[in-house]
């Protein structure tokens, strides 16, 4: 135990020097010259509308002219500290009763549990008998529904659809724009899926409490936020993971695994080591699959954190009732770990010595061992690498240059991963502003709808109408189940049909055809309404892509303008699966269709432009 307590001490005071050493890089840092857009071509509002346009999910109405005037340079580091009050997302959620919101971990599982948790109290309570298969599903519905009510429960349904509109209204109204983009990079990264019902009540209270808090902060502190979170304990099932190198456990292990005739229990035989989250974080969160690990640091991580699981927060539970008869003194006493959800079971963890990426673990480690494991992780070379290419694909472009990511990976190391300098390291190079790269990313479905509300000012009353059409475009947000997340390039976004796809939510959306999002058009114009459809679509490509040069795309959109039935045309050609993806192949099934002389309505217009390829570069 001592040789491990000065193991824990000599990584700590290492990370207290790295940290005085961070402090002074990032102040050397903010004193660094002016972003160096001016020799690479950019005009002071071309870089104010690029700025925008990787940083936010789209600038609003007159936005990148005001950013322009403040000076890049303060926008960007005044997001970076992503302070600004967001009182228009706190309204929005009060008017439109997400209650859910700030709810604490506890309050929230007690409030949705999920069907299982629901059935077995009403078995038990004697509501519903599984042996009785006279009742119909009807009947054992309205059963439940009245356990529920009568319990004060509300349906995970419910949760659900709270965790999808709080999200969709932070990113269109939040002030702090910044945050919520990363929010969103860092849950992908870290992804959980509602397609896993046990992990399903956690997620609201994993974006909020273990992502959103910590996307700027130094690394390691959102990769043990992540760890220790019920939704990542169950989702990678680390929460099952327990070890039979204890004492106690391969004591009570052992009278678990014979029935009473001496036959062998499968469960029992199905308890034991859990090499998913082990391998993911290596994998996927830190070092990346080429990262210098082996299947044998895997297994030893995970023998590491077994005992990591989630604390029994439903009331009434049996687990819940047992744990609330210790003292917290006994608790401590014995090795629990208590935190947020978190519980470290001293029981359940592997006390046997361990070697992992080359570093000796004494016997005995318990809990501490394991954070010391994510700290390794956290800064290790290959890490530094791995989430600064993943970063420098998001935000510059789907190939980044070695020598970026080698600046970057420099600054992670050197300011003990902090997200902040490697942020500022990346806007700061000639690359992130070569002009080749200003148009070089695909919006995902998410991004598409945001930025078409942001770009028009639309109120959002119906934000739920958002994920549906996400859905329709090819993202489910939220239910992606592998723990990759979703891909991060265009040739996965731009697929057969997909621009198609995007069109027709263009055209829905600018003519108001999805319930609950209205946008005044003419509004935008000073309302003033163009003579013609052509004038229309110059005027609006400026308002809605401002800075850019739109001659190519009008040339490309124009013949659509005056297309009869051209939602009800665009669909019929989208069933087809013969059709070749390009970014042009809205505009070249467009030759297949007859032109008549029906007046393109402005709706039509603006429809056109956010569907247009040009809209979907960001």
């Amino acid at each position: 135990m001592m040789q491990m307590k000065k193991i824990v001490g000599i990584f700590c005071l290492s990370i207290l020097s790295l940290g005085i050493f961070a402090f002074t890089y990032k102040t050397q840092l903010h004193k660094s010259k002016p972003f160096p857009y001016k020799q690479m071509g950019f005009s002071k509002e071309e870089a104010a509308a690029y700025l925008l346009n990787r940083f936010t999910f789209g600038p609003t109405p007159g936005q990148v002219q005001a950013v322009a005037n403040e000076g890049i340079e303060n926008w960007f580091y005044k997001q970076l500290e992503s302070n600004d009050p967001d009182t228009s997302v706190t309204n929005r959620f009060n008017s439109l009763h997400l209650d859910a919101v700030d709810l604490s971990l506890t309050d929230m599982v007690n409030t949705y549990p999920n069907n299982g948790v629901i059935v077995a109290m009403a078995r038990k309570a004697g509501i519903i008998d599984k042996n009785d298969t006279s009742i119909s599903k009807q009947e054992y519905r309205e059963k439940l529904r009245e356990f529920m009510l009568q319990r004060g429960f509300k349906p995970m349904a419910a949760l659900e659809r709270q965790l999808i509109v709080q999200k969709i209204i932070r990113a269109t109204y939040s002030n702090n724009q910044l945050q919520e983009v990363l929010t969103n990079f860092w849950f992908n990264h870290f992804n959980v899926s509602l397609t896993k019902p046990a992990c399903a009540p956690y997620i609201l209270a994993y974006e909020r409490d273990a992502i959103r808090p910590h996307v700027l902060d130094n690394f390691d502190e959102l990769l043990l936020a992540t760890a220790q979170h019920p939704a990542m304990l169950a989702y990678l099932d680390n929460a099952s993971s327990v070890s039979n190198n204890n004492p106690v456990e391969a004591k009570r292990l052992q009278k678990l695994a014979f029935n009473n005739n001496g036959t062998f229990k499968k469960r029992a035989a199905a308890e034991g080591l859990n090499e998913n989250y082990a391998r993911e974080v290596m994998e996927l969160h830190t070092m990346g699959v080429d990262g210098g690990y082996s299947q044998q640091d895997v297994t030893t991580l995970a023998r590491i954190l077994t005992g990591w699981t989630i604390y029994p927060m439903f009331k009434n539970s049996p687990a819940n009732e047992q744990i609330q008869k210790l003292t917290p003194e006994l608790m401590e006493k014995r090795g629990f770990v208590i935190q947020n959800g978190f519980l470290f079971k001293p029981n359940k963890h592997d006390d046997g010595p361990k070697t992992f990426l080359g570093k000796n673990f004494p016997a005995n480690g318990g809990y501490q061992e394991g954070v010391v494991a994510l700290e390794m992780l956290a800064h290790h070379p290959s890490t530094a690498k791995f989430i600064c290419t993943e970063l420098a694909k998001h935000f510059v472009s789907d190939t980044p240059s070695n020598n970026l990511i080698q600046q970057m990976s420099n600054t992670f190391l050197h300011t003990n991963g902090n997200i902040k300098s490697v942020l500022i390291t990346m806007v700061s190079s000639n690359e992130f502003w070569n002009k080749n790269n200003e148009r070089a990313k695909i919006k995902s479905p998410f991004e598409l709808a945001i930025s078409s509300v942001r770009a028009t000012n639309a109120q959002l009353n119906m934000p739920y109408q958002i994920f549906n059409w996400c859905n329709k475009m090819g993202q489910k947000f939220y239910y992606y189940q592998a723990p990759t997340g979703f891909p991060d390039r265009a040739d996965y976004w731009i697929n057969t049909g997909s621009l198609l796809s995007r069109m027709n939510f263009g055209l829905a959306f600018a003519a108001q055809r999805i319930p609950g999002i209205q946008v005044n058009l003419l509004a935008l114009n000073n309302f003033h309404e163009p003579e013609s459809a052509e004038a229309a679509l110059e005027t609006y490509s400026n308002i809605l892509l401002p800075t850019r040069n739109n001659e190519q795309n009008i040339q490309r959109i124009t013949p659509l303008l005056h297309q009869e039935h051209l939602t009800q045309k665009i669909s019929a050609v989208q069933s087809k699966s013969n059709i070749e993806t390009t970014n042009n192949e809205i505009v070249m099934q467009s030759q297949a269709m007859n032109t008549s002389s029906t007046p393109a309505s402005l709706s039509r217009v603006v429809g056109i432009i956010i569907g247009s390829p040009e809209f979907q570069r960001k």
